[in-house]
């Protein structure tokens, strides 16, 4: 591109990062989607529903983005500049956004949704998603699944423990709360940073893959890194997702 190592990092760093739009990333980073197509499949499932609950929706992009929700449709979220772009998104299409911190318990009656959903959650707490849909009704989820931007974070900090987020994890997790597991499906999938700011920016959104990410901090290996995007092409690491739906037993026979 052309551009300084100063001049990258300064335009990332002024950049803002709320909400869950990665638009500023095209051209400079890619990601390969999904075969699965959470937002197509999430869509059929809520143009079924008649009371949805989509937890830790993030700014609402996705509820936003769906042809049709349900009669009542509510969205959680705990970050006060999520929670604004949520609400200007999703209040117009009759969703009601609630200010949640995440953590049980959740502020709904027992069955209370027949479809629950979650894209890329910070945690699952199933007991609840069980305590809140009616019987017969889905929790369905796209997560972070292990390992996830490993290549990353490893060159920030170095080799260590690539985390729990593990499918056969979220598997038993479900059944121990009584739900069914109807679809489980994992992908490894292939990203590419081209830019040193494309990862600055990366790092400022997605905190989870450097805990405690700055400039100022690894200044040192970024500009290695910029010295060696230039030289070698785009940096390559590999996002981890699952698919996962659960159903709550209805209590008739077979």
């Amino acid at each position: 591109m052309g551009r300084t190592y100063d001049d990258l990092v300064r335009e990332a760093g002024t950049v803002p990062v709320d909400g869950w739009d990665f638009s500023w990333l095209d051209g400079r980073a890619t990601e390969e989607r999904p075969s699965w197509g959470y937002s197509r499949l999430l869509g059929a499932r809520m143009a079924r529903a008649s009371a949805a609950l989509d937890i830790q929706t993030g700014g609402g992009e996705i509820l936003a983005g769906l042809p049709a929700l349900p009669p009542v449709t509510v969205a959680t979220e705990s970050w006060p500049p999520n929670l604004r772009l949520a609400a200007s998104r999703l209040r117009p299409r009759g969703a009601w956004v609630v200010a949640d911190d995440e953590e049980p318990r959740l502020p709904f009656a027992d069955a209370a949704f027949d479809l629950v959903s979650s894209r890329h959650p910070v945690a699952t707490w199933w007991a609840e998603i069980a305590r809140v849909l009616r019987p017969g009704g889905s929790y369905f989820s796209q997560q972070v699944g292990p390992g996830s931007v490993y290549e990353l974070s490893e060159y920030f900090l170095g080799p260590h423990d690539a985390g729990h987020r593990d499918p056969a994890r979220a598997r038993a997790a479900a059944q121990a709360a009584g739900l069914e597991v109807v679809d489980l499906r994992s992908e490894r999938l292939r990203m590419e940073f081209r830019d040193i700011g494309a990862v600055v920016y990366f790092l400022r959104k997605v905190i989870w893959i450097v805990p405690g990410f700055s400039v100022e901090r690894f200044s040192g290996k970024l500009r290695a890194l910029h010295e060696r995007i230039e030289a070698e092409g785009p940096f390559v690491a590999h996002s981890a997702r699952f698919l996962i739906e659960a159903r709550k037993p209805d209590g008739r026979a077979a």
